[in-house]
């Protein structure tokens, strides 16, 4: 069945005035919104949200506070369009899916653009890489792809830091779950039933390590909990909270919704370190092994190959808390391990945040992914920098690149399970031969 045709809405308040704002819902149920500026430059961008959100259902107002978030894209002449998904909880092909079909809407709409790029911030920097794999061939759709913050070492590893905050959370504080409570193992998030809410959540962690309090106000104990989670896992003390969250919630999302139960998650073979005890600490946290189907599964949905054949340009904050910058590193060996790096430019800057970055450093971004695509000069670090001053003439939120910074390893950063240091963690090959076997991935 058709879909019906997107219908005006009001913009967001930044773009009020500059733009027509259109929302709708595509034949697979995921909501959707376009902006289309007065004096548009012809060209799209297509937007991949981050996340991934955990309702049940398409948010319709996803897509739209995405647009208001990024309005700095529409401003600079381009035309957007988001899909809100179709439904919440993880799936990467599926949102993949849902990005291109937004895309497909606009053109069938509004007639095809002089160029499109696909655009995606932290798990949606996933989205959009794999968008740019599976539907960016060469003279293909896409143009070219911006990944800013993303979370680009896919899902078979790239939450590997947070299974181990599962782990040894639970070795420390032992309360999620608590004794008295019904037990399940750990690398199940939490159990299928339960009715813990986040902010249930934040009481134990705030009952075990004090986390909210100050540090003259946290017991001794609260503080050596917190000190040693904190140097075993290496998370930031500010996003310690948010990342225990994904570990309960998503984790439980993954293994109960999309995995039919199966575990995708291992510590086998992992020496925690950094701690007050590392000796104790080793023999006593709990220790689980992945089952190979469910690694498959989540690796053929979110994984990625490296085979681009558009230029890729990445953003990333060196102190983002959330998706670190290691997650870089891990990007550029995988399309190095594709023979395709020459594909790829990453900028990196001196900012903090994970959720936000400079919007004068989002307009250089497109304008120097733009100026790659039309003109096949590929940009260097140093030349995104120095047109950043230009920007924030305009916008006056600061350029803080380091055009000289290069991440370490991902290993460095996140413990690897053994044999988990090669790159890509899914070849093009190991791709192309599960993709024959039936029901292979997480169902849309």
């Amino acid at each position: 069945m058709d879909a019906p045709r997107p219908t005006t809405t009001a913009c967001p308040g930044d773009l009020a005035g500059k733009a027509t704002c259109y929302t709708g819902q595509d034949a697979s149920g995921a909501h959707y919104a376009i902006a289309v500026p007065t004096h548009w430059n012809g060209s799209l961008i297509v937007h991949a949200h981050g996340g991934p959100d955990l309702g049940d259902g398409s948010d319709p107002e996803r897509s739209l506070d995405d647009l208001g978030r990024w309005s700095v894209m529409v401003d600079q002449g381009y035309a957007w369009a988001g899909s809100s998904y179709r439904r919440g909880g993880y799936g990467t092909r599926m949102a993949a899916a849902d990005t291109e079909n937004v895309r497909r809407l606009f053109v069938a709409e509004f007639g095809g653009p002089k160029r499109t790029y696909v655009h995606g911030q932290s798990w949606g920097g996933n989205v959009a890489a794999k968008v740019a794999e599976v539907y960016g061939r060469k003279n293909g759709p896409y143009d070219g792809a911006l990944l800013t913050n993303g979370v680009l070492a896919g899902g078979s590893r790239g939450y590997d830091h947070r299974v181990d905050l599962r782990a040894v959370y639970q070795y420390y504080c032992r309360n999620h779950p608590r004794p008295t409570e019904p037990q399940y193992p750990l690398w199940q998030g939490l159990r299928a039933d339960s009715t813990m809410t986040t902010s249930g959540l934040r009481a134990r962690l705030q009952e075990c390590t004090g986390y909210a309090s100050a540090r003259q106000d946290r017991t001794a104990l609260q503080q050596r909990n917190l000190d040693d989670i904190l140097a075993v896992t290496k998370i930031p003390e500010r996003t310690l909270e948010s990342h225990l969250r994904f570990a309960t919630f998503t984790f439980r999302d993954i293994v109960h919704d999309r995995l039919g139960g199966r575990n995708p998650f291992s510590n086998r073979g992992v020496r925690y370190s950094g701690s007050h005890d590392d000796e104790a600490l080793n023999a006593g946290v709990e220790r689980f092994s992945a089952d190979p189907a469910a690694v498959r599964d989540l690796s053929y949905d979110s994984d990625l190959t490296g085979k681009v054949a558009i230029p890729v340009l990445t953003l990333h904050a060196i102190d983002d808390p959330t998706a670190f910058v290691e997650h870089e590193a891990a990007y550029r060996a995988t399309l190095q391990g594709a023979h395709r790096d020459r594909y790829l430019v990453q900028t990196f800057t001196e900012e903090h945040e994970h959720s936000e970055l400079s919007t004068s450093e989002y307009a250089t971004s497109i304008s120097a992914l733009d100026t790659w695509v039309r003109t096949g000069r590929k940009p260097t670090p140093q030349s995104i920098a120095a047109s950043c001053a230009t920007f924030d003439r305009t916008y006056g939120t600061g350029c803080f690149y380091r055009p000289d910074f290069r991440p370490a390893p991902y290993a460095a950063r996140v413990t690897p399970r053994p044999g988990g240091t090669d790159w890509p963690a899914m070849t093009a090959r190991q791709e192309k031969a599960w993709s024959r076997v039936e029901g292979v991935g997480i169902a849309p």
